[in-house]
C-alpha cells in the first residue's frame, strides 16, 4: 500500500491547477490515443520541444516524427529497421526511435516514471522542494523538462566529461544549478557522492530521483518500451517470424526493463545487456573509463533485474566513434551508397546516437554468435540521435583530420561488419547470482540498503509486484486530475495552456 501525504498533495494538486497541469496516466503513454480529446486537439499547435504541460502527453513512443511534433499527432511506434546491406547479418534488426520525444532523447520518459508518482503521493513538494536528477547524460535533461513542464526547480548532476551539447541546453531550459563532477559517464560513485553532499547540506529541501534506484524508471521501459516493441513485432512478423532477442546497453538499467515485459509475452526472447568494452562491469567486473555517452558503470544498478539477463555483450568505444563518423560525414555516406544502401535510409542514420551505435553494434554480434537467420528479430532502443553529439564529431575530425574513403572503408569492413562474436558472455545461473551480488558493495555498503532488501530483489514476484503498481498509480494520477478539475474543463469549454519559458 502506497503511503500517501495528504498535507502535500493538497498543496500540489491547487499548483497544478493554477498552472494547468495534467498529468499522463502511464496508460496513456502507452496508448496516447487515449488520451482526452481536447488534450489532442491542443497538441497540434503545440511544438514538440515546447515547454508546455500538454507535452507531457507526449512522452511516448508514438509522436509524429516532426521537430514542430506535427499536425497528425500520435502515429504508429517510431521504428528504424537496419538492412542486412548495412548490417552483414540475415538477423531482423529494429531500433525503437528516442529522436522523437521531447528533448530528443527516451530518457525523458525514465523521469517522468520516477516524479509522476512522487508527485500524486504528496512524497515531492514541487512548491518547497527542489528535484535533484543524478545522471549520465539524458536522464537529467529529462528530468529538468520534466520540472519546467511541471513548474518545479530541477537540480542536474552530471559528469563534467559529458558533451557540451548537454550542459548548453540545461542551461538554455532554466536549469538554475548543475553540477559536474569529476570524470566521465563511468564516474558514477562521484554523482552519488555529490547527491550525498546536498542532501547533508540541504536536508528535506530537495528530493534525490535517482534513475538507479527508483523504480519508476524501469516500469515506464516495463510498460511502454515494452509494449511498443511488442506492437512493432505484430506489425511486421511473418508466419516464420520469432522475436529472438532484446538487447539494451544497461546505463541505469531502466531500459532494459522492457526486457521483464517482452519475457512475459516471449518467454523463449534473450535478454542482453551491453556495456563498454573498456568498463567491462558486468562482464568481468571490470572497471575504467570509456567514450559511449550516457551508460554508467562500474556498479550494478538497484533497478537491474540481473536474473532475466541472459547475456552481456561488451563493446570497444572505437568502433562506436568510428561507426558515429560513418553515419555522419559525407565520405561515409557516399561509401554506404556504394555498398547498396538506399540515400532513403542512410539518410536516417543520424537518428543513432553514441549509445544507439553501441546497441546496434551489440545487435550485430548477438545475431552472429546465436546465428540468427532470417527469420529471427532482434529489437533495440535508439536512445538519441547524433544531433546531441556534433561537438564529438567536431573533435574527432580534429584530432584524426578529414574522414578519408580508407577511414569510411574500415569504418564499415572493421567497425561496423567487422563486429565478431568476441566479448559475448552466455550467462548461467550462479553467474547471473554473482552479477546480482556485485550489488552489495554499492547499495549495502555504499548507499544504506539492506542484504535483506538485496536477497529480495533475486525473487521474481518482487519484480512482478514491482511493475504491477503501475496501476495503483495511474489510479492516483486519475483521482489527482479530477481534483485539480481541469479534465472537467477541458471537456466543457476548452483548455488553453501556453508555453511557459524555453522553445527548442
Amino acid at each position: 500500500m502506497l503511503k500517501i501525504n495528504e498535507k502535500v498533495l493538497k498543496k500540489t494538486i491547487e499548483r497544478c491547477r493554477e498552472r494547468n497541469i495534467i498529468i499522463p496516466t502511464f496508460s496513456q503513454l502507452e496508448n496516447p490515443d487515449s488520451a482526452p480529446e481536447k488534450i489532442k486537439s491542443n497538441l497540434k499547435n503545440t511544438g514538440l520541444w515546447d515547454v508546455n504541460p500538454l507535452n507531457l502527453f507526449r512522452i511516448t513512443w508514438k509522436n509524429d516524427p516532426k521537430e514542430n511534433g506535427g499536425q497528425g499527432l500520435f502515429k504508429g511506434v517510431n521504428f528504424l529497421e537496419m538492412p542486412p546491406e548495412l548490417t552483414g547479418v540475415k538477423a531482423r534488426i529494429v531500433g525503437l526511435i528516442g529522436k522523437w520525444f521531447p528533448t530528443g532523447a527516451h530518457k525523458v520518459g525514465a523521469a517522468f516514471g520516477c516524479l509522476a508518482p512522487k508527485l500524486v503521493t504528496g512524497e515531492f513538494d514541487p512548491a518547497e522542494q527542489k528535484a535533484v536528477w543524478p545522471s549520465t547524460g539524458n536522464y537529467c535533461r529529462g528530468g529538468a523538462f520534466d520540472c519546467a513542464l511541471l513548474a518545479c526547480d530541477a537540480i542536474a548532476i552530471l559528469p563534467e566529461g559529458m558533451s557540451k551539447e548537454r550542459f548548453e541546453w540545461l542551461r538554455k531550459i532554466g536549469t538554475k544549478e548543475i553540477f559536474a563532477t569529476p570524470g566521465c559517464e563511468s564516474n558514477v560513485k562521484e554523482i552519488y557522492d555529490k547527491c550525498h553532499e546536498l542532501k547533508r547540506e540541504r536536508g528535506d529541501r530537495i528530493v534525490i530521483f535517482n534513475q538507479f534506484e527508483e523504480f519508476g524508471n524501469a516500469a515506464w521501459h516495463y510498460h511502454v518500451t515494452g509494449s511498443a516493441i511488442e506492437e512493432v513485432y505484430n506489425q511486421i512478423k511473418t508466419p516464420k517470424m520469432r522475436l529472438s532477442a532484446y538487447v539494451s546497453a544497461t546505463g541505469s538499467a531502466g531500459t532494459i526493463g522492457a526486457g521483464d515485459y517482452l519475457r512475459k509475452k516471449f518467454p523463449l526472447v534473450k535478454i542482453a545487456a551491453s556495456e563498454a568494452l573498456q568498463c567491462p562491469t558486468l562482464y568481468m567486473n571490470g572497471f575504467g573509463a570509456h567514450r559511449i555517452e550516457g551508460i554508467g558503470d562500474k556498479h550494478i544498478p538497484w533497478i537491474h533485474n540481473v536474473r532475466n539477463t541472459d547475456t552481456i555483450v561488451a563493446i570497444d568505444d572505437e568502433d562506436s566513434m568510428q561507426v558515429l563518423r560513418l553515419f555522419n560525414e559525407e565520405t561515409g555516406l557516399k561509401l554506404l551508397e556504394k555498398q547498396g544502401i538506399k540515400p532513403a535510409f542512410y539518410k536516417k542514420l543520424e537518428l543513432m546516437g553514441i549509445s544507439s551505435i553501441c546497441n546496434l553494434l551489440s545487435a550485430i554480434k548477438l545475431a552472429k554468435y546465436f546465428e540468427f537467420n532470417e527469420n529471427d528479430v532482434i529489437f533495440t532502443v535508439l536512445t538519441d540521435s547524433a544531433e546531441m553529439y556534433k561537438s564529438r564529431i567536431k573533435e574527432l575530425v580534429e584530432e584524426s583530420g578529414k574522414y578519408s574513403e580508407k577511414d569510411a572503408v574500415a569504418g564499415f569492413e572493421r567497425h561496423l561488419r567487422g563486429a565478431g562474436i568476441d566479448w559475448v558472455k552466455e550467462l548461467t545461473y550462479p553467474e547471473r547470482k554473482a552479477v546480482h551480488n556485485l550489488k552489495y558493495f554499492t547499495w549495502v555498503e555504499q548507499q544504506g540498503k539492506t542484504v535483506e532488501e538485496l536477497n529480495e530483489l533475486w525473487l521474481p514476484e518482487f519484480w512482478d509486484r514491482k511493475f504491477n503498481e503501475v496501476a495503483e498509480w495511474d489510479k492516483l494520477i486519475q483521482d489527482f486530475n479530477n481534483q485539480t478539475g481541469l479534465l472537467k474543463q477541458a471537456a466543457n469549454s476548452g483548455l488553453s495552456i501556453k508555453p511557459l519559458r524555453f522553445q527548442n
